[in-house]
């Protein structure tokens, strides 16, 4: 069998399919105007319907196997009361209306379980969807540590730590308007600081498991308007980031021994990052996997309609 999935986030469109072993995903930015922070859900619903069309044809541009069994999509930011945008209509529509004329069932899924079966898959652990384990959602939009008790075909997450306000990708993304770089600005920030070896930081105050990232974001415009040049602005952000959830990843691990730790989300993608927790022996999935994808939703389909098939 194959599953067909959708996802249409704040900023990213992507499909995939998925048979259970391999797969396919397309994805494509939307475009956001030089020098903004994003777009208005209205405008980002207009181009995820626009773009939609284009990538399905090119999802499906050289397949030649088995039928589609299955159609799921990413119907809300989390799966937690009152967790909506309007920008994922887009996708759940498009799926609805698929599974309806393909005569296949359609499955709803968050856009957070969506990123962490999407990592446990391209990291080959999804051995991990049958037993408990820690799971790091950090993107432009979330920055959550999070309980993770799946049953075998679902993600079923608790949130237990991470940010009050602005996510870490939030804070990467106006370090990177202050730069002068596009959004979203992970990667142009990543690359340009290894062009630094400042240690400069300021140490991120926590909570437990809770801590805020909107002090440092001014400490960061403190940092660069003190005359810092640019990779070592970019460089500073990270280690504050960096340095606060390995910290937080260190604690969680002590009150969860045992536990493995997965890191998913665009912002897991830092190479920093990644420096600075792997002495947790850390799960992280493939860069291309990490940013905002369909892969997720589709391996939770497959899922989904193998157990309900079985």
């Amino acid at each position: 069998m194959t599953a067909l999935g959708f996802d249409t986030s704040n900023y990213t469109t992507s499909t995939a399919i998925f048979d259970g072993v391999g797969g396919k995903n397309c994805s494509r930015l939307l475009p956001v105007r030089e020098g903004e922070l994003g777009l208005r859900q209205a405008d980002a619903l207009f181009h995820h319907v626009r773009q939609l069309p284009e990538l399905v044809e090119e999802l499906f541009e050289s397949r030649t196997d088995e039928p589609i069994s299955a159609v799921g999509a990413s119907t809300r930011p989390r799966a937690v009361e009152g967790s909506y945008m309007p920008c994922f209509l887009a996708g759940q529509s498009q799926a609805q209306n698929l599974a309806k004329v393909l005569d296949v069932p359609f499955y709803a899924f968050s856009h957070q379980q969506g990123h962490i079966a999407a990592s446990l898959w391209s990291a080959g652990r999804l051995d991990l969807m049958e037993k408990p384990h820690l799971a790091w959602h950090l993107s432009g939009g979330t920055t959550e540590l999070l309980l993770v008790e799946p049953d075998g075909r679902n993600v079923k997450a608790q949130r237990i730590g991470g940010t009050s306000d602005i996510s870490a990708g939030q804070l990467i993304d106006r370090t990177g308007q202050m730069l002068g770089l596009a959004f979203p600005a992970g990667k142009a920030i990543d690359k340009l600081s290894g062009e630094s070896e400042t240690s400069d930081k300021f140490r991120v105050k926590l909570q437990g498991l809770e801590f805020s990232f909107s002090g440092v974001q001014n400490k960061v415009q403190d940092y660069f308007r003190a005359g810092h040049n640019p990779a070592d602005t970019a460089r500073y952000t990270l280690n504050c980031i960096s340095l606060c959830i390995a910290s937080v990843t260190r604690e969680a691990l002590r009150q969860y021994p045992g536990f493995e730790i997965v890191f998913s989300g665009g912002v897991a993608s830092n190479s920093l990052l990644r420096a600075r927790c792997a002495e947790f022996s850390p799960i992280f999935c493939t860069p291309q996997f990490s940013t905002d994808n369909a892969m997720g939703i589709a391996v939770l389909t497959y899922l989904q309609e193998n157990a309900h098939g079985a």
